[in-house]
């Protein structure tokens, strides 16, 4: 099966050095509920992105964290609910 993609360029500057990243990108389908979809399109509205770069961005933020070993995993769980009031905190 031959997969289509599309090349990109992207330049990004830091610290006043620029640098050109060539990155292929593959066209992908898939289905969720119609709910997501929507609260993705708002928040892709809200914060002046595109659907795919904030797909891109949460399927990477997904890869990494299934990537992560079980005892950091659990650690980080541990934390989460241990500061879970002052999470709320910070959030408002």
């Amino acid at each position: 099966m031959s997969e289509k993609f599309t090349i990109s360029f992207v330049l990004t500057c830091h610290d006043m050095s620029c640098y050109l990243l060539l990155m292929a990108k593959i066209k992908i389908s898939s289905k969720v509920e119609e709910r997501e979809w929507e609260a993705l399109q708002e928040l892709a509205r809200e914060s002046n992105q595109n659907i795919s770069g904030l797909l891109t961005e949460a399927v990477a933020d997904y890869v990494r964290k299934r990537r992560l070993r079980p005892e950091v995993m659990s650690h980080l769980e541990d934390s989460i609910s241990e500061n879970e009031e002052l999470g709320k905190l910070l959030a408002s």
